[in-house]
C-alpha cells in the first residue's frame, strides 16, 4: 500500500483497490491504469455507467451557456399561449393572439412572399410542369397563364445547372453557377473582382457564422471581440467552440450606436489584460438588434484597427437591402477593405449574407453564404470539410440565393412586378419603424434611437426601482421581468435587451417592427395602454399598492 496516496484512492482508485483485492490484476496493472486515469483526469467512476440511460446522467457543460434569447424562455412561453388559442382554450387569456416581435420572421406576420421566387421555386419543385406544357399546347398555354415567361426559363436554366433540382445534393461547396452569380453580384456591387471558389452555400448565414468561429477559435484563451449589443448566435456559438469574447460598446447617447475606435481598442486590451489571444472582430452591418448603419469613415476604422491587430474581420452582412435613410446607404466591408489598397494576402474577412432578411424574407428556405476573402488555404479546407460532413446547403436555398443576387434585369417580363414589389415593401418597412419609434419616444421612461436599417428598434427603458427589486426578487433581468409581464397581459412577444447583452445599469428591448401596417395601430396601442398601467403600479408606494401583483394588472382589450 506504501505505493499509493489513500487521497488518491478515494477519488479515483476504490473499483481498482477492489479488484486488486479480489486478486483480479496485479500491482504493475494497478499502476498503470491509475496512471492513466490521473493523467487524463477522470474520476475512475465515470467509467462505468451508472444507473438510468447514458444521456440522464448530463451532457456536455458548454451547452449550458449556448443559450438564445430570440427563441428562449418567453418564446416558449408565447407557444404555449398560442396552442392554448388554436384549442380554442382561451379562458382567462386577456388576448386573442399572439403577435411575434421578438424575431426577424416577416412571412410569419403577413409578409407577401416575392412572386418571381415562388414561381421560379414551384417550376423548380414540380419539373413536370414544364415538360408537360412543351408536350401539350393546351397545357402550354395553361403554364404561360400562371407563370412569367423568364421565370419558367429561369426555372429551366437552373434545372440544367443543377442536376437533380432541388430534390439532389449538390456540391458540398454549393452548386458552382449558384456560386459564379453570386462573385458577379460581389463585383457589381463593390467595383471588385470576386472568386467562386472562396464562396461557401449555407443552411441561412447563421450556419456560415458558425463555421467562420470555429476555424477562428483554437482554444479557450482564442478571443472573439463581439459589439454589445450582440446577436446571441455569436455569444452562444463561441461558448459551444469552447472559446472566449470580449464585448465593446456601441454610443447609443450619440444617437447612432455608432462604433468607436478608442472603444474598439479599449476592448482589445481588456481581452489581452484577460490571457485571451483576440482573433477576430465581429461587425453586424446594418446592426442587430440596434438597427443602426455605419458609415464609411466609421469602417475605415475598423478595418485598419483589424489590420493593424491581425484580427480576421466577420462581417454579418445580411440586412444590406434594409435601408431607411439616404443618407447612409450600404457600403461593404470589402469594399472598404480593397478601397484603403488591402488584399488577400494583407487581411482577413469574412461575409455573410442571407435570403432571410431584406426584402425576399424566405427564412424557411435557409439559404445564405460566406464568402472568405484572404483566408487561409488550411481554413477554407476546414470550412469545406465541415459542410461536407452535412453533405451541402438545401437546393431550395441555393436557388433562392441565385435570386436574390441575380433578379429580374431591367425590360425583362417579371421586372416591373419585382421591382414594384421591393419597393412596396421597403417602403412599408420604413414606415413601420418611424411609428414604433415615434409610440416609444411617447411612452415614459422609454427613448428610442431611429432604425437605419435591419429589422429592429432597441428602446432603452428606464424602469422604477420597485420593478427593479421585484425583478431581482424574482431571479430575472428587469426587462425580462417586464417582457414576460407585456406578453401575459397583451400577447405580444417581445426579447429583453438583456439576451443581447448591454451597458450595466441599462435595460432594453427589442422589437421587430413587422406586424403589418394595418395591425400597428391595435398593437402600439395595446403596448401603450400596458406601459401605462405597469408605470403606474410599480412607481405606486408600498403603502398604496394593495392586493397580488397579478391582480393589480387590469385585462386589457384583446
Amino acid at each position: 500500500m506504501a505505493l499509493f496516496e489513500v487521497e488518491d484512492l478515494v477519488e479515483d482508485c476504490i473499483p481498482l483497490l477492489v479488484a486488486f483485492a479480489a486478486g483480479l490484476i496485479g500491482p504493475t496493472a494497478f499502476v498503470a491504469v491509475r496512471g492513466y486515469l490521473r493523467a487524463w483526469r477522470v474520476p475512475f467512476t465515470r467509467c462505468f455507467q451508472e444507473p438510468g440511460k447514458a444521456l440522464d446522467q448530463g451532457i456536455s457543460e458548454r451547452f449550458t451557456n449556448a443559450v438564445t434569447a430570440v427563441r428562449g424562455k418567453l418564446t416558449l412561453k408565447a407557444n404555449e399561449y398560442r396552442k392554448r388559442l388554436d384549442r380554442g382554450e382561451r379562458g382567462d387569456l386577456p388576448f386573442e393572439r399572439v403577435v411575434e416581435c421578438n424575431i426577424g420572421n416577416p412571412q410569419a406576420l403577413g409578409q407577401k412572399p416575392i412572386t418571381f421566387v415562388r414561381q421560379v421555386l414551384a417550376l423548380m419543385d414540380y419539373p413536370d410542369l414544364i415538360k408537360m406544357a412543351f408536350m401539350d399546347e393546351k397545357k402550354g398555354a395553361a403554364l404561360a397563364a400562371l407563370f412569367a415567361p423568364d421565370a419558367i426559363e429561369r426555372a429551366k436554366l437552373l434545372l440544367q445547372k443543377i442536376p437533380g433540382g432541388t430534390g439532389a445534393y449538390s456540391e458540398s461547396q454549393g452548386a458552382l453557377y449558384v456560386r459564379e452569380q453570386i462573385a458577379k453580384f460581389i463585383e457589381a456591387r463593390d467595383g471588385y473582382a470576386a472568386d467562386a471558389a472562396d464562396i461557401y452555400l449555407t443552411d441561412g448565414a447563421s450556419e456560415a457564422v458558425k463555421l467562420a468561429l470555429q476555424v477562428c477559435l483554437r482554444d479557450a484563451t482564442d478571443c472573439i471581440l463581439l459589439p454589445i449589443p450582440q446577436y446571441p448566435l455569436y455569444s452562444g456559438s463561441i461558448n459551444l467552440y469552447g472559446g472566449s469574447f470580449e464585448g465593446y460598446y456601441l454610443d447609443e447617447d450619440g444617437g447612432s450606436w455608432a462604433l468607436s475606435q478608442p472603444e474598439l481598442r479599449r476592448a482589445i486590451t481588456a481581452a489581452r489584460l484577460k490571457g485571451r489571444c483576440p482573433r477576430a472582430l465581429a461587425v453586424i452591418n446594418p446592426g442587430n438588434p440596434t438597427g443602426n448603419t455605419l458609415t464609411e469613415a466609421n469602417m475605415r476604422e475598423i478595418v485598419k484597427v483589424c489590420a493593424e491587430e491581425k484580427l480576421v474581420l466577420l462581417a454579418d452582412e445580411v440586412y444590406q437591402s434594409n435601408l431607411y435613410m439616404a443618407a447612409k446607404p450600404f457600403v461593404s466591408f470589402r469594399k472598404v477593405v480593397r478601397d484603403l489598397g488591402y488584399t488577400p494576402e494583407t487581411f482577413e474577412l469574412f461575409s455573410f449574407h442571407s435570403i432571410s432578411k431584406g426584402f425576399f424574407g424566405e427564412c424557411g428556405r435557409r439559404g445564405g453564404y460566406v464568402e472568405c476573402f484572404g483566408i487561409a488555404a488550411e481554413a477554407k479546407a476546414a470550412i469545406y470539410k465541415m459542410i461536407a460532413l452535412g453533405l451541402c446547403a438545401n437546393v431550395a436555398g441555393q436557388v433562392v440565393t441565385e435570386i436574390m443576387v441575380n433578379p429580374p434585369p431591367p425590360l425583362s417580363p417579371s421586372f416591373a412586378t419585382f421591382d414594384n414589389e421591393r419597393q412596396i415593401l421597403l417602403d412599408s418597412l420604413k414606415r413601420r419603424a418611424n411609428y414604433f419609434c415615434d409610440a416609444f419616444n411617447k411612452m415614459e421612461g422609454v427613448s428610442c434611437n431611429p432604425a437605419e436599417g435591419a429589422l429592429y428598434l432597441f428602446p432603452k427603458i428606464d424602469l422604477p426601482p420597485r420593478a427593479l427589486q421585484a425583478a431581482k426578487d424574482e431571479g430575472v433581468q428587469p426587462d425580462a421581468f417586464y417582457a414576460d409581464k407585456l406578453l401575459d397581459a397583451t400577447g405580444i412577444c417581445i426579447v429583453p435587451g438583456s439576451g443581447f447583452k448591454q451597458r450595466p445599469g441599462t435595460h432594453h428591448l427589442r422589437f421587430a417592427f413587422l406586424p403589418s401596417e394595418e395591425a400597428i395601430a391595435g398593437v402600439v396601442g395595446k403596448m401603450q395602454e400596458f406601459h401605462a398601467r405597469f408605470m403606474a403600479e410599480w412607481s405606486e408606494s408600498v403603502e398604496v399598492l394593495t392586493g397580488s401583483s397579478a391582480n393589480a394588472y387590469a385585462k386589457l382589450d384583446a
